[in-house]
């Protein structure tokens, strides 16, 4: 079996500053605090416990006067409003193209637009979006086209999109609406589909974790059997039997340590 690593992979700038923010605040404060998972991934959450985090699900389960890490996928307004309100020490992880996200939705509704956001409804990226305007409506591509959209608005996009599904969805929405767009994935996660899309063997493997917004995307994408795995005993249970070339990425999540430990692995078996 050959093995072909795909480039790019691993981590995304925004990912590499964060994790960058989280060590420092580690080195510096006794009791750290995570509001959500940094990243979506499963070793790096690890290791993050092992330097100290506690993650919780909501600011008032940080104590009064501690420090909080706000995760790379952003919060919304009412969230950093309520950590001034309790006194927190904040170190804001935001992903840039996630903040340029959130100031587009702004400067919609300052236009008195009405905001409509694609992504997932669950994700804590899209919470954080919404919670920026009021009123800010939520379209999943996964699910059909709401029929009661305004006639006019300002259109935004979770970063770590199917970029065509995106692209597909801006162009039906501008046919039946009148529409003013930012609604793009981030630069980081269309050039990893695109090398995932331009991949010719019969079968790829993306190491990342199953939470992984970006990591689901890049199996979505393949023109291949595809398999998923984020953790070394993950990667070595997997059955590639009949596989002539397997290639192999990562999310944007994933850590470069475990990418070179599951090639090497994969390497000896090939």
């Amino acid at each position: 079996m050959k093995i072909t690593v795909i480039e790019p992979h691993g981590f995304c700038a925004g990912v590499t500053a964060a994790l960058r923010k989280a060590v420092a605040v580690a080195a510096e404060a006794r009791s750290v605090y995570c509001l959500h998972e940094l990243v979506h991934n499963e070793l790096v959450v690890a290791d993050l416990r092992k330097r100290g985090f506690s993650f919780v699900e909501s600011i008032d389960e940080v104590p009064a006067g501690a420090t909080v890490l706000f995760s790379a996928h952003g919060v919304p307004p009412s969230v950093r409003a309520r950590a001034v309100e309790r006194g927190l020490k904040v170190v804001d992880a935001t992903c840039p193209f996630v903040e340029r996200v959130h100031r587009s939705a702004r400067e919609f509704a300052a236009k008195g637009l009405p905001v409509v956001v694609i992504g997932n409804p669950a994700h804590a990226e899209v919470r954080g979006i919404v919670g920026e305007v009021d009123g800010a409506r939520v379209i999943d591509p996964a699910g059909s086209l709401p029929e009661d959209l305004p006639p006019r608005f300002g259109l935004v996009s979770q970063t770590t999109m199917n970029a065509d599904d995106v692209e597909a969805l801006v162009a039906s929405l501008r046919a039946r609406h009148e529409v003013e767009t930012m609604a793009e994935v981030c630069n980081a996660t269309k050039v990893r589909q695109d090398a995932v899309k331009a991949f010719g063997g019969d079968a790829l493997l993306v190491l990342g974790s199953a939470n992984s917004s970006n990591t689901k995307r890049l199996c979505e994408v393949a023109r291949c059997r595809t398999f998923r795995a984020g953790t070394i005993s993950e990667v070595k249970s997997l059955d590639f039997s009949g596989v002539q070339e397997l290639g192999v990425t990562s999310g944007a999540s994933t850590p470069e340590t475990f990418f070179r430990e599951a090639v090497a692995s994969l390497r000896a078996l090939a």
